[in-house]
């Protein structure tokens, strides 16, 4: 595959082409979840949009050429919270929520990424990390508590495109008197006593949020990578904090050489927050939508751009999953997609572009030969679609239908009397509306008879 790749930058708010720092071993960093919650609908956009990055790059520089690291925070101030909330361990809690995002990530097929470290298993690596940045005058030490003093890191905000007196202005920065300034973040806390800890230079504490992305991105992907992603939310003041904290670490002037941020996802158009009371779990869909169905959704937008969550759009690509599957054919392996097909992913991961081809593969595929069907089957599976058998996919529809028997039977008589009233375009209307809910009507000798198709 000779096709470039262009990814939009953050660094800069552009679109460049990828050029990779060694192209037989690309690094991709993506901060994965705290886990001291189930994870919503938010949480699952950035699993799938980079998800489907880590794709593209294994399909033009080779599977075994690309390391995607992607973290797991289990030892963070929430964490405690909800463990003390729930009356249970923090590692118990962590333990329990790693497990369903994990279950969640299979559900919305997700590939594993290459490695996925622990917070809580590097944090000798972070208290080295803080003894340099004290050693190099970059941090200070108050009640054994250590900062990263931000005013010595010249480049800071240049991420966010802001000044130092924007970026206070425009974020909830944490107060504390034992700060020099008001920008400064902590790199090391004590702990209370009923909280986790390890032993430090500075006593018993833990590790600052910002510190451990810095420390494991080192460990897996070395001093300077290629790609850093994460959701908008992250750039300020996670992304400054750990780009201030490496390069002042390990005295770079560069940390990661692409930063990809993907767009915030509303309900309805409205922000998703606990205030709001629309926070929509995975675990909220699994009874009821197919985990591709959801994929499709989430691709269903340029990764930049907001994306609405609504009743409307899951309908939509219920719909859309259920007719493609009429063209579905398994596949022994997977058959090479047109180049012309892929463009769209390569340019930026224009998911909705390519989505756009998949309709256009679909059409063809329905009037053309097992081959079409084969490179058209091939073609979702590359971003995660059609992954389950027909039969599978069927066997889905009838144990979660979104129309119990009862509500078949009832639209099935409404279209017999819409038919005796001789009214041939509503009998039509409630057929299609069941055909697109994933129910085949059939009329025969007198009877109307129907089956999941």
């Amino acid at each position: 595959m000779n096709k470039d790749i262009f990814l939009t930058n953050s660094l800069g708010n552009k679109k460049e082409k990828f050029v990779p720092i060694n192209k037989n071993k690309i690094g991709m960093y993506v901060c994965g979840p705290t886990v001291y919650d189930e994870p919503h609908i938010g949480n699952a956009r950035p699993l799938v949009v980079f998800d489907v990055l880590f794709k593209i790059l294994k399909c033009k520089f080779g599977d075994k050429k690309v390391n995607y690291v992607r973290n797991i925070t289990d030892i963070d101030d929430k964490i405690i919270q909800s463990s003390l909330e729930k009356k249970i361990t923090t590692s118990a809690l962590t333990s329990k929520i790693t497990k369903k995002f994990h279950d969640d990530c299979n559900y919305l097929n997700c590939q594993s990424p290459t490695f996925e470290p622990k917070a809580t298993e590097n944090i000798s690596l972070m208290i080295e990390m803080i003894g340099q940045l004290l050693k190099k005058n970059y941090a200070y030490s108050n009640k054994e508590h250590i900062y990263f003093e931000v005013k010595k890191f010249k480049d800071y905000g240049k991420l966010s495109n802001k000044n130092l007196e924007e970026l206070i202005a425009g974020s909830r920065v944490e107060v504390s008197e034992n700060k020099k300034n008001p920008e400064d973040f902590v790199l090391w806390k004590p702990s209370k006593n009923n909280e986790p800890y390890w032993e430090s230079p500075w006593g018993k504490g833990r590790p600052g949020w910002h510190l451990e992305c810095s420390v494991m991105s080192k460990k897996y992907l070395g001093d300077k990578f290629d790609i850093h992603g994460g959701g908008r939310d992250l750039i300020f003041p996670h992304h400054e904090n750990e780009i201030a904290q490496s390069r002042c670490a390990n005295e770079n002037e560069i940390f990661a050489n692409y930063w990809v941020h993907n767009g915030f996802i509303t309900i309805s158009n409205e922000k998703m927050a606990k205030s709001q009371g629309n926070i929509l779990k995975i675990s909220d869909f699994k009874n009821k939508i197919n985990g591709q169905v959801l994929r499709l959704a989430l691709l269903s937008a340029h990764y930049k751009q907001p994306l609405d969550w609504n009743d409307k759009l899951i309908d939509q690509c219920q719909i859309t999953i259920n007719k493609w599957y009429e063209c579905y054919t398994e596949l022994k392996k997977p058959v090479l997609i047109p180049e012309n097909y892929l463009n769209p992913l390569y340019d930026d991961l224009n998911t909705p572009g390519y989505i756009a081809n998949l309709h256009k593969l679909f059409e063809k595929s329905q009037k053309g030969s097992l081959k079409d069907k084969e490179v058209f089957t091939s073609a979702c599976n590359f971003i995660g679609l059609l992954t389950d058998t027909n039969e599978k996919w069927i066997d889905f529809k009838k144990s979660k239908s979104l129309l119990s028997e009862k509500e078949i039977l009832k639209k099935i008589n409404e279209r017999n009397k819409a038919r005796e009233d001789k009214k041939y375009k509503l009998a039509d209307k409630i057929r299609n509306e069941l055909l697109d809910k994933g129910v085949l009507i059939e009329d025969t000798d007198g009877k109307t008879t129907w089956k999941f198709k």
